[in-house]
């Protein structure tokens, strides 16, 4: 008897550390399948990746998935019946969705997804704001925020301006060079770099990277107008649109001076140089929102440049004002080196890469490789740009770009995409407060990337691509043992454990 109750007990331990993990694969034919179940072996069946793992003992927790709310978004769903804006609204946003997501971001004035360039105050001199006001938001973009928050009434928001009031800007305008898409005089492009200028070829490709380095030239003075009653103005802009959004039941509890002030725009946007960086955030901006709205957390960013050295002036010029930065475009290139030198600081990543409007699989799988990038990196939150588009997503200037879900405004029918699929591999289960444990970034030689969660329940998740034709197997390091599995070829792969 005593045997076999051995036998049994022995039994029952095997099975209780086997430690089996559900799989879920998504490929160009096929999305989202359930397959089935792995159990963890003692030895690794091929070769793994631990001489490029990149290891985050202390790593923070993981905040929030999150998307940007457009006009042009609004004008896709609009396109819809309301009971499939109500399934793809609750799909991206509900808790027991697909997506899941909690956070969102807004831009104050337009931005080059708005259907027109405008600002929330048009008159010159108005340093006290008597003018300005959110009515076009009103009508507009908040609808699509209100169709989120329906499903997600706990979500907070974040804002960062593209250009300021075209009245607080050198040029008088909202984008920064000339081009067929404004009617921004060419003479006024001198201002940038203080001689006549064009577009550098390489500054607006649409997918990957753009040269070795981003930008070539800095500007070399700010468009924003560096005069204090100005800039204070602009500090109490952010304060009072903040106040104005939450009257709408809409709360701000991040805020960042300027999207991109690095891409040198022919669409809304404001070049910024280092030291008028600091001179804002640190003077006006920073004692502005601590007096006014101490709840809400400045980060700096957005930092669309790998010029290293010029990132780390701004932020040791305000490490000591700000809580966190965030990251997009060449910004992913200096990830690792910000986040060893500014350990204390939350990195997020602030804006997914937009592509060219082809919504294909190619598509999917890049937006996948950025996932893993900045997740594995470091950054504490991820957001997708436009997550709703229709057609080929064309903007009021001429650009093309990719969403999660793509309206076609013939049939006014829909589909998710294969980005859509990307994201729902990391969000659907890799939920606010998990940890990254362990991060193997995509290589040539192998065609895959893996990252290792630890969620708050103490169960781990491990999301894995596969870009070969062919199919492949892995081995992954999960503390003493491996998860040995076969990916299909171009695949999306989660394992969850149960």
């Amino acid at each position: 008897m005593r045997t076999t109750t051995t036998t049994c007990l022995l039994a029952f331990a095997l099975t209780a550390t086997a430690q089996t993990f559900t799989q879920y694969t998504t490929t160009e034919q096929a999305s989202w399948q359930q397959k089935g179940k792995t159990s963890l072996a003692a030895k690794a069946k091929t070769q793994t990746n631990n001489d490029n793992e990149i290891s985050h003992a202390d790593a923070k927790p993981f905040i929030s998935w999150g998307t940007c709310f457009n006009e042009l978004g609004l004008d896709a769903i609009r396109l819809l019946k309301t009971e499939e804006r109500d399934k793809i609204m609750h799909d991206i946003f509900a808790p027991d969705g697909d997506l899941r997501f909690t956070r969102g971001r807004l831009t104050m004035n337009a931005n080059d997804y708005s259907r027109a360039w405008y600002s929330c105050d048009t008159v010159p001199g108005d340093f006290a704001l008597a003018h300005f006001n959110i009515e076009h938001d009103k009508q507009n973009v908040i609808e699509l925020i209100k169709m989120a928050q329906r499903w997600q009434p706990d979500m907070t928001f974040w804002v960062s301006p593209w250009s300021p009031p075209a009245w607080m800007k050198v040029n008088q305008d909202y984008p920064v060079l000339s081009s067929q898409w404004n009617h921004q005089p060419k003479e006024v492009d001198a201002l940038l770099f203080g001689e006549n200028t064009t577009n550098d070829p390489d500054e607006m490709k649409l997918q990957g990277e753009r040269g070795n380095q981003f930008p070539r030239r800095l500007a070399t003075q700010d468009y924003f107008i560096q005069d204090p009653r100005y800039l204070q103005a602009y500090a109490n802009m952010f304060c009072r649109f903040i106040e104005l959004y939450g009257q709408e039941g809409i709360p701000i509890n991040t805020v960042m001076y300027q999207n991109e002030a690095y891409s040198y725009t022919p669409y809304p946007g404001c070049a910024w140089t280092a030291e008028g960086t600091i001179r804002f955030n640190r003077d006006y901006l920073h004692p502005t929102l601590k007096a006014r709205h101490p709840e809400v957390h400045l980060y700096l960013g957005t930092f669309n440049t790998n010029r290293q050295d010029h990132v780390q002036k701004v932020v040791d010029g305000l490490s000591d004002k700000v809580e966190g930065l965030g990251f997009q475009w060449e910004g992913r290139e200096i990830l690792d080196q910000m986040r060893e030198r500014y350990p204390q600081l939350h990195l997020i990543q602030s804006e997914s890469e937009c592509g060219n409007g082809s919504m294909d699989w190619r598509a999917g799988e890049h937006t996948f490789f950025l996932l893993h990038e900045y997740v594995g990196r470091g950054c504490d939150e991820y957001f997708i740009w436009n997550f709703i588009l229709s057609d080929n997503g064309q903007s009021s200037w001429g650009w093309k770009q990719n969403a999660l879900v793509q309206v076609y405004s013939k049939t006014r029918t829909y589909r998710y995409t294969a980005e859509y699929y990307a994201v729902k591999h990391f969000s659907h289960f890799v939920v606010p407060g998990s940890k990254v444990l362990a991060f193997h970034p995509w290589q040539q030689t192998t065609g895959t990337q893996s990252i290792v969660f630890e969620r708050p329940d103490g169960k781990r998740v491990v999301v894995c691509g596969n870009t070969n034709d062919t199919s492949t197997p892995v081995s992954i390091p999960l503390g003493k043992r491996y998860l040995n599995a076969t990916l299909q070829p171009h695949s999306f792969n989660t394992f969850v454990e149960k």
